[in-house]
């Protein structure tokens, strides 16, 4: 699924329409009724980690009885242009099964605030799948044919016209209301407010380091291509257990997620693609073998870990074995 920057980018797309109303709506969502966006305003568009929210309003006020006023921000709009496009990650590749993709979805919503008296929040949830993205005034159209051989254009679950004649279309992505964004910026690594004192503490348990730096309580729209990255980065073997790291190892993987996600929003942003070193590859930058596994917590989700034994090397634990690796 799309990480941070990318769902940064996304937000940027919406941000031009930010107080614009909408004057027809389309879509093959069955997760809410697109019809209720029409002649509603949107009203404000924020990202918080791998999720979008937009913030809609009627003319007389906030769409529902109970729904808090939403808050502008700014954060992450200044440069933004109008004409950057929204796509799926610059690398892509197959992370979960679908399965899971639902399991997923279904632990996000939880963490949701729920409605009040069931009814309508004034904030429209995004939250995308594998392959999922924003165009901008523009449809996303087939580049090859499918498994029947038919050149088909993808169907967007939701399109938002606007009074203004530009449009949204919005992909392989999961809707809901809410009545406000149920976020902790502190988590966000994209934030201005991350915090690095409670992320620390987080990677200094016995766990292995590749399982909590996916946790989105505390690094937020951290996915697995920047897990992959900046354990590379920091020549930590994937499976290390964080409490045997010193902490200057750890300040130091703290200090490659945020400049690698820092840099790959920029790079986005700019047209230019993203140049793994590790994730997806054969070999390292410095011509060394790289290994692959299918790496999670047990009963939790697994994703495919890419890493260099001997630019990584696996760090003892206390019983001097090394961490097992299972394919």
């Amino acid at each position: 699924m799309p990480e941070g920057p990318s769902v940064r980018k996304f937000q940027l797309l919406t941000s031009p329409f930010v107080g614009q109303v909408v004057a027809k709506v389309g879509g093959s969502s069955r997760k809410i009724n697109v019809n209720d966006l029409n002649a509603l305003r949107l009203q404000d568009s924020q990202v918080h980690g791998k999720n979008l929210y937009l913030a809609f309003v009627t003319a007389e006020g906030l769409l529902g009885s109970t729904a808090e006023e939403p808050v502008l921000q700014g954060e992450a709009a200044s440069g933004a242009s109008p004409a950057v496009q929204g796509g799926q990650d610059d690398v892509c590749a197959p992370q979960t099964h679908p399965q899971e993709e639902d399991l997923q979805e279904l632990q996000y919503a939880r963490s949701e605030a729920p409605d009040a008296a069931g009814g309508l929040g004034s904030w429209l949830r995004f939250h995308f799948g594998l392959f999922g993205s924003i165009r901008a005034n523009e449809f996303s159209r087939a580049n090859k044919a499918n498994k029947r051989g038919d050149w088909k254009d993808p169907i967007p679950r939701l399109v938002l016209h606007f009074e203004s004649g530009g449009f949204h279309a919005f992909y392989n992505c999961r809707m809901h209301w809410c009545s406000s964004p149920r976020a902790d910026p502190a988590s966000d690594i994209l934030s201005v407010e991350f915090h690095r004192g409670r992320a620390l503490d987080a990677l200094r348990t016995p766990d292995p380091i590749c399982y909590t730096l996916l946790d989105q309580r505390y690094f937020s729209g951290l996915g697995n291509i920047i897990k992959n990255e900046i354990l590379y980065l920091a020549k930590i073997h994937p499976l290390t257990q964080g409490s045997l790291l010193a902490v200057s190892d750890l300040e130091r993987l703290l200090d490659c997620a945020v400049r690698f996600s820092s840099d790959w929003l920029h790079n986005k942003l700019h047209g230019e693609g993203l140049h793994p070193q590790i994730y997806q590859k054969e070999q390292c930058p410095l011509g060394h073998a790289v290994m692959k596994a299918t790496l999670g917590p047990p009963g939790g989700f697994k994703r495919l870990t890419w890493w260099c034994p001997q630019c990584q090397p696996a760090v003892l634990s206390e019983g001097g074995d090394p961490s097992p690796v299972t394919k």
